[in-house]
């Protein structure tokens, strides 16, 4: 069942059907794990005046729940997910032998959910559900084949992962699975490819960098020193203190007599 229908003139486009770019695909996926890291963290900043730690016994259940509202608004409604639909792209049916684009089912968006999201809940919930339990217990039997699942799901990921590199499709063993593939929402514009923000990006990065090396190598007493005497103002070289016996000592940067305050009071008696 079609539940979201674009622009029929953008759907029959054949470059909404065009490969999307490998680094898209990739970034779609940082930019849904960076918006339910986000939506964790505003949902916990709700609870930070409660008692230290009471989320801790429900965060499995309550993380899955976000995750499923996120699903419910995104892949279920309109067959993209959050990050997708920043890049203009969006799954295709890749099941469908039709020509024109045909959104996910029913059937694959349900199983996306349970494949994406209950996946992370059996791998968080499954240290307390077998935390505590006898070595021979079914239970004990049953952690043992998760593991041994969840190695072999590893690897086949990592396989996967290299086909996609190769050849630019199913990212994701889920998707593979389910046979959805990632497509253009709109029909795709020239690409204009513009440097600039890079090269500037790299010069104040070399910049700071050339900065942090020469900044310990500089001897910042001698400067604060050679600042200070360039704006403090002249002065003369201080008098060295004389016996009563000499009423004035003359100056050795100066060569000018400098008086003494017993001078000075010398001076002004015999003046009077």
């Amino acid at each position: 069942m079609d539940e979201t229908r674009g622009d029929p003139s953008a759907e029959d486009s054949p470059s909404t059907l065009t490969p999307v770019l490998r680094i898209s695909q990739l970034d779609a996926f940082e930019l849904d794990t960076a918006l339910e890291q986000l939506v964790w963290s505003q949902f916990s900043q709700c609870f930070q005046h409660f008692k230290p730690g009471h989320l801790t016994p429900f965060e499995p259940e309550l993380k899955a729940l976000l995750q499923l509202l996120l699903w419910r608004f995104t892949v279920y409604s309109r067959s993209a997910t959050a990050g997708q639909s920043l890049l203009n792209i969006r799954y295709k049916n890749d099941l469908s032998q039709a020509r024109r684009y045909r959104p996910m089912s029913r059937r694959q968006k349900l199983w996306f959910a349970l494949c994406a999201i209950g996946e992370k809940w059996l791998k968080e919930r499954s240290h307390s559900l077998f935390l505590n339990r006898p070595a021979e217990s079914a239970v004990h039997k049953a952690r043992r084949a998760l593991a041994f699942l969840d190695g072999f799901a590893k690897v086949a990921s990592l396989l996967n992962f290299l086909v996609f590199l190769q050849k630019g499709r199913f990212p994701t063993l889920t998707e593979r699975f389910l046979g959805v593939r990632a497509v253009f929402s709109r029909p795709q514009g020239v690409r204009d490819v513009g440097f600039q923000y890079v090269n500037r990006e790299l010069l104040w990065h070399g910049f700071a960098e050339f900065l942090i090396f020469l900044f310990p190598l500089v001897n910042t007493r001698r400067l604060k020193a050679s600042v200070r005497s360039l704006f403090s103002p002249p002065k003369g070289r201080a008098c060295p203190r004389r016996p009563p016996t000499a009423p004035s000592v003359p100056s050795a940067a100066s060569g000018q007599p400098c008086r003494t305050p017993w001078a000075a009071a010398t001076s002004s008696a015999t003046t009077a």
